[in-house]
């Protein structure tokens, strides 16, 4: 199998072969089966990034969630470290009101301090996990950084054996890859410390 960062050029390869038209109409359809998914419709809080253009888009889902009342958390990444928290958002406008990274994704600022943290307020139910390509075993190939596995692993730390395992016993919150269809493989190539995704959901 290919080395992690050869799998990944390939991928991106075919993501940016994609048109804007099949980005829309495969995000739509994703979005469709997740807003129904009894995942979804049973959490009250949920971990939601927000989704840059070669990615499936997660915007309709975040406003979905917002308008039922769901807790909704978003993703502040540490760009010098692997660090990752997931903060609280209130509404779509705040949403939109938030800075840029030096990676052109949107989050809160790193001065914010007065957000509700979801580690320290009770967890989640359930995290949307970004990803260049799936498996059908669950297996994730990120984008090098680290930064889900690590949130991830901090989620399970009170039950270290659950931290591979994508068994209904498994402590921690749902997860759930959203994945264009090309983003799919019989295989991806991971590490012992990789997470395994509980689900993935494409068109």
């Amino acid at each position: 199998m290919a080395t992690k960062a050869g799998f990944r050029a390939q991928v991106k390869a075919k993501l940016a072969a994609m048109t804007t038209a099949e980005r829309a109409c495969q995000s739509a359809l994703i979005t469709e089966k997740l807003i129904k998914h009894p995942k979804f419709v049973r959490s009250t809080r949920i971990s939601i990034y927000l989704s840059m253009p070669e990615e499936p888009s997660t915007w309709e889902i975040l406003g979905s969630a917002l308008r039922v009342g769901k807790a909704c958390f978003v993703p502040r990444y540490a760009s010098n470290r692997t660090h990752m928290d997931m903060l609280r958002v209130s509404s779509m406008e705040d949403v939109l009101g938030l800075p840029r990274t030096k990676w052109n994704i949107q989050q809160p600022a790193m001065v914010e301090t007065d957000r509700e943290d979801a580690m320290q307020t009770g967890g989640l139910d359930l995290v949307l996990v970004p990803g260049l390509a799936f498996d059908s075993q669950g297996n994730r190939l990120g984008r090098g950084k680290g930064y889900y596995d690590t949130f991830l692993h901090r989620c399970r730390i009170p039950f270290p054996d659950a931290l591979h395992t994508s068994s209904p016993e498994c402590s921690g919150p749902y997860t759930i890859g959203l994945a264009f269809l090309e983003m799919l493989y019989p295989g991806v190539p991971v590490h012992e410390h990789d997470v395994i995704i509980n689900e993935i959901i494409s068109p």
